[in-house]
């Protein structure tokens, strides 16, 4: 699970590394290219949405498998697209294995492991999330110079393919308890004053995190003039920070549950600015994004462990409205 972690996060955000070659490329602006990822978001709002009500009662391996395979398609077509639509197309394609497994990345922590053991499931979840922010950005960049965009997306098909093959040996048959899928009415969870405030907080949490995200690269090269190398190095320090994020963020929340997750948005919002003043300065925005990095790879384990505490018997329902909240942010 972790390894299709990686592959999902990587395919989703490796355009971020590669948006002024891709543009070049397929005679479009970065703008446009950056849709990619809207795009993605906006597939991964409607999956999230109907996922549980499409899949119905089949088994979730068959369905985690069937998600992880048209992740290996996705890949596959963009790094072959000859034209902006295929582009896009691909990265609808990865939007709906997004709202697919994050829906249901929860539920299935809950049901691999004992009750007690799932916020540190949750956590080995997102250490596949920190591990493509490590390695997924400054590679890609890397990557990118070396064999080009396409290369560099066709890297990840086989990873989602061992991915496919790993789960199918390990994961256990996960039917579906259907008395307790009736009850989880995904719209209605939004009556609960605690979940509104929570999923309003969650959205906008990640609208920020990836309005900065998103442009990161031209930014890097425009404002702050960074050459490939140092590029990749500032992309590895953010990721290196948000593996770190990832290790100590359990305890952190113990110590804290509410307070560490209204600490982590003030922290990036006060990054933000900061960028905005010291932009032009290395070596003020590399240990600022590193921060960034810190704080923003460990917030989804934050909320992922609120959705297990909020809705322990409807895990996979909270999964999904959170998951379309989330990505209707990041489209927006």
């Amino acid at each position: 699970m972790t390894l299709c972690v990686f592959a999902l996060i990587a395919s989703e955000f490796m355009p971020v590394s590669l948006l002024s070659p891709l543009s070049q490329d397929l005679a479009v602006s970065e703008g446009l290219v950056g849709q990619g990822i809207a795009i993605s978001g906006a597939l991964a709002v409607i999956t999230s949405l109907s996922i549980t009500r499409i899949a119905g009662n089949l088994d979730r391996k068959i369905l985690l498998l069937a998600l992880t395979l048209v992740m290996a398609l996705s890949g596959l077509m963009v790094a072959m697209a000859p034209n902006y639509l295929t582009y896009m197309t691909g990265r609808a394609l990865i939007g709906v294995v997004i709202g697919g497994f994050w829906s249901m990345s929860a539920a299935v922590a809950i049901r691999l492991v004992p009750t007690g053991q799932v916020p540190r499931a949750l956590a080995i979840f997102n250490g596949g999330n920190a591990l493509a922010t490590v390695i997924a950005a400054p590679l890609g960049s890397y990557l990118g110079s070396v064999i080009g965009w396409r290369g560099a997306f066709f890297s990840l098909v086989p990873v989602a393919l061992i991915a496919l093959i790993w789960q199918a040996f390990t994961l256990p048959s996960m039917p579906v308890n259907s008395a307790r899928q009736r009850r989880g009415k995904i719209l209605q969870l939004l009556r609960s004053p605690l979940v509104t405030v929570g999923m309003t907080a969650c959205g906008l949490l990640f609208m920020g995190q990836f309005t900065l995200f998103t442009y990161l690269r031209p930014f890097l090269e425009t404002v702050t003039q960074v050459d490939v190398s140092a590029l990749s190095l500032v992309l590895l320090t953010i990721g290196v920070a948000g593996f770190i994020g990832t290790l100590i963020i359990g305890a952190v929340l113990q110590r804290g549950f509410y307070l560490t997750l209204m600490i982590i948005p003030l922290i990036m919002a006060l990054v933000a600015m900061l960028l905005m003043v010291f932009g032009h300065h290395l070596w003020l925005v590399a240990p600022l994004l590193g921060i960034w990095g810190l704080v923003a790879t460990a917030a989804p384990t934050g909320w992922w462990a609120w959705i297990a505490r909020t809705f322990p018997e409807n895990a996979e329902t909270g999964g999904g409205l959170m998951v379309a909240i989330v990505q209707l942010s990041i489209a927006l």
